[in-house]
């Protein structure tokens, strides 16, 4: 399959020319070996070379004086060289040195060095409908962060059924060029591995495949939302033997440490009113074709039920917005308060500038309460504080993009772009 052209390459270049190490994490199968290997100009690969990992251990000079930059992929399975390449990107001076790859963050170490000052660092995900060329970009998160923007489009949204098929295909870069029925395949194989073979790598607490794959189905039918640790121990306890809250916990810091899923923190932010923040954090997939693989939920069911499909869209859109704020250095909230009210997302940039947006199938009414929502959210919080935010989106699955007469833009998917 031809290599797809993705922001984390230039990610890539841009952190190479201002870091001696740079530090590429993400879930297996998410792309990253390829995008460090063009820019890479050694390859050591950990996780298929037992004899790379014994030169870790007895001569990594074997290893760190390649020419470079040097790609070490899937360092966490020889952690020492950690240490070892920071100790050698001191004594070379300069920048570009090494390209570390991990899909499972190792246990903590004392003895590692934190990196501060020698390590930058940057996230990887699945590709966005931008990079696999479902989406125009017209709709640039960059701009919409600097302040009011046109956001006309010159065509309409895609149907919902192709909503559908690129939740179920998901964003895998192995499956980017396959038929539909293969791409369902793999994601579904993707659970099941998580379950039997992924989980068992990591140090830690053992973990019974078969809880492990009914937290995933709980999970997946949680999708998007604030589920407690109670709610995903209840499910998970329906179905089998008795579970505690810690052990449904352990379980989750495993799968967040393998990049699995994600929590999609709450917003802190100061308010005009007495309101009160909510804080617990919304959990998704890193994309969602897992969740659709996790339940078995292929284009037919999605297409029957609109509320688990509402949650995934919800997710798809989350994916691609953290993908898009990665290179801004910005982050992907939520916001919700004492009150009721709820904004699916925020991005916030390093600097302050932000941008709120709510997430919607379609529909005039759908698009109405969002937009109500997204204004309740400005006059709520404390903007001489946090300032005004550079838009407020509504992004839907259908339709054109338009520019409201309150100022809320109204935004497919389809044109969400970096």
């Amino acid at each position: 399959m031809d290599y797809i052209s993705r922001i984390g390459d230039d990610m890539l270049s841009s952190r190479l020319r201002s870091a001696p190490m740079v530090v590429i994490e993400g879930t297996r199968a998410c792309g990253k070996t390829e995008l460090a290997r063009r820019q890479a100009a050694s390859v050591v690969q950990f996780d298929v070379d037992s004899a790379a990992r014994t030169a870790a251990e007895l001569n990594p000079s074997a290893i760190l004086d390649l020419p470079g930059p040097v790609l070490l992929d899937e360092w966490q399975f020889a952690p020492g060289i950690w240490n070892q390449a920071r100790r050698r990107s001191d004594d070379l001076g300069g920048v570009g040195h090494f390209i570390l790859t991990g899909s499972a963050i190792p246990p903590d170490d004392r003895t590692r060095h934190s990196g501060v000052g020698r390590v930058s660092r940057f996230r990887l995900r699945p590709l966005s409908l931008f990079e696999l060329g479902h989406s125009s970009g017209e709709a640039s998160l960059e701009a919409l962060l600097a302040g009011p923007t046109e956001v006309g489009v010159g065509r309409p949204a895609v149907a919902i059924a192709d909503i559908i098929e690129m939740i179920c295909r998901g964003g895998w870069p192995a499956t980017a060029a396959a038929d539909l029925d293969a791409a369902i395949d793999y994601a579904r194989d993707q659970i099941e591995e998580i379950c039997r073979t992924d989980i068992a790598s990591l140090e830690g607490p053992r973990h019974d495949p078969v809880r492990m794959r009914r937290l995933l189905v709980s999970l997946a039918r949680n999708v998007a939302t604030e589920a407690r640790l109670e709610t995903l121990r209840a499910d998970v306890a329906e179905v089998g033997e008795a579970i505690c809250a810690e052990t449904v916990a352990a379980y989750l810091r495993s799968l967040q440490r393998l990049f699995v899923v994600e929590e999609q923190r709450h917003w802190s932010v100061s308010l005009r009113s007495r309101s009160r923040l909510r804080k617990s954090p919304k959990r998704h997939f890193v994309d969602p074709s897992l969740a659709a693989g996790a339940l078995g939920a292929g284009p037919a069911r999605l297409g029957r039920d609109m509320e688990l499909l509402g949650l995934l869209f919800e997710s798809l859109v989350v994916r691609d917005l953290r993908i898009h704020a990665e290179p801004l250095r910005a982050s992907v909230f939520h916001y919700r308060d004492n009150t009721g009210l709820e904004v699916d997302a925020v991005v916030e940039r390093a600097d302050g500038s932000w941008i709120a947006a709510e997430v919607k199938l379609g529909g005039e009414r759908a698009i109405e309460s969002a937009a109500r929502s997204l204004l309740r959210l400005r006059e709520r919080v404390d903007t001489d504080r946090v300032g005004e935010p550079g838009s407020l989106i509504v992004v839907t699955a259908t339709g054109y993009a338009y520019r409201r007469p309150d100022g809320v833009s109204v935004v497919p998917v389809t044109a969400l772009g970096p």
